[in-house]
């Protein structure tokens, strides 16, 4: 499994697939066609959740997230609590701004919705 890494644009987050167990979201998500950006992300968690490594630390800092992107980090937090539930460890830290209350409610969300663990870290 390579490790894949994106750099980010206006519209879209700097991403890191690390097979050796570094997941990294950063920065703003708004790309024109969401299914075309985010699918070959999609793709590469199912692979890493079907052979994942012992430890797997996800980093989730995002500055905004358009309804579409909201759609696929849900499907991929889904995925990756596989990996929590087949015994791995799992770790997720969603780091978001101070006073961002719609960043912090919408990692609340997701925690509530999956029953998953996020550590929720506020930056200034």
């Amino acid at each position: 499994m390579d490790k894949l890494e994106f750099q980010p644009t206006q519209k879209t987050p700097y991403v890191l697939l690390d097979p050796t167990g570094k997941v990294k979201f950063k920065g703003r998500s708004l790309p024109e066609d969401v299914s075309l950006f985010y699918e070959d992300i999609l793709d590469w968690i199912i692979a890493f959740a079907s052979s994942p490594p012992a430890f797997t630390e996800v980093d989730i800092e995002m500055e905004y997230l358009n309804s579409g992107t909201s759609k696929y980090m849900l499907r991929l937090l889904k995925k990756l609590k596989e990996v929590d539930n087949d015994g791995y460890d799992l770790k997720i830290n969603w780091v978001y701004e101070e006073g961002d209350d719609d960043i912090l409610e919408r990692g609340e969300y997701y925690a509530s919705i999956l029953d998953l663990k996020i550590n929720f870290i506020e930056i200034e």
